[in-house]
Parts: structure tokens; sequence; C-alpha cells
């Protein structure tokens, strides 16, 4: 079973940046992509960016220009750098890995961003 483990959220004023974190468990187990994914309250959980281990990387419209993945598989860890943080960012980040043994998510992290 793999575990994520995400950190790097908080409280950030508009403008401000925020880098999360998210490390796997089992750095042997071949992941095929990591995710980065947010739920504001009262909304539905959305997709943010995509860090495939082939490929190229994807942004939701929303945060395209403001925010960065990136990653190392031989670690199983992925980064997000969120810049130019607005309010309707706050949200629960999760991280998620997909691989062939399955389908995980982190604990998510909590990213607030004050007007």
């Amino acid at each position: 079973q793999v575990q994520l483990v995400e950190s790097g959220g908080g409280l950030v004023q508009a403008g401000g940046s925020l880098r999360l974190s998210c490390a796997a468990s089992e750095r042997s187990i071949r992941i095929n992509v990591m995710n980065w994914y947010r739920q504001a309250p009262g909304k539905q959980r959305e997709f943010v960016a995509s860090f495939p281990s082939s490929g190229t990387t994807m942004y939701a419209d929303s945060v395209k220009g403001r925010f960065t993945i990136s990653g190392d598989y031989a670690q199983n860890t992925v980064w997000l750098q969120m810049n130019s943080l607005k309010p309707e960012d706050t949200a629960v980040y999760y991280c998620n890995a997909i691989s062939y043994t399955g389908n995980y998510w982190g604990q998510g992290t909590q990213v607030t961003v004050s007007s």
C-alpha cells in the first residue's frame, strides 16, 4: 500500500507564494503519474496539475501561468509551486498518484489565501 504525505500548506496573503510537496512512502514502486487536485468548501474536488513519468505536464486553466508542477520519480516526489495566489485558490490540496498497483490519495493540506 502506497501512502502519500503532503506538506507545505498554510496561510498566505493574496499575491504571495507557497510550495507544496508530496512524497510517496514507497520509492521502489513505479508510479505513472502524480497529480494535484484541490477541493474548496462546498465544491467538488477539481484537477489542478499533472506530472506524468513520461509526457508533458498539464494544468487547469485557472492556474496556468501561476502554478508550476515538478517532480522526481527516482524519489517518487512531486512539488507544486504556487505563485500570485488568489483568494479563490483557497482549498484543501490533495496529492494523487497512479501506478499499476492502484490509485492513491494523500490526506490533503490546507491552503488559505487572504484578501
